[in-house]
């Protein structure tokens, strides 16, 4: 699977969409962290994601 959506990376983050585990990280540049999709912390502004 390749995702190369910022947008739709950041919406199955959002909705926590346990389909997309496994297949992408978000690295919060605000905290220094990363997340898998099924992250239950607090979101992050779409704007401190990589």
């Amino acid at each position: 699977m390749t995702i190369d959506n910022h947008a739709a990376c950041y919406a199955a983050f959002q909705s926590k969409d346990s389909r997309f585990d496994g297949h992408f990280f978000v690295g919060v540049t605000s905290t220094g962290i990363y997340c898998r999709p099924v992250c239950r912390a607090r979101l992050p502004r779409p704007e401190n994601c990589t």
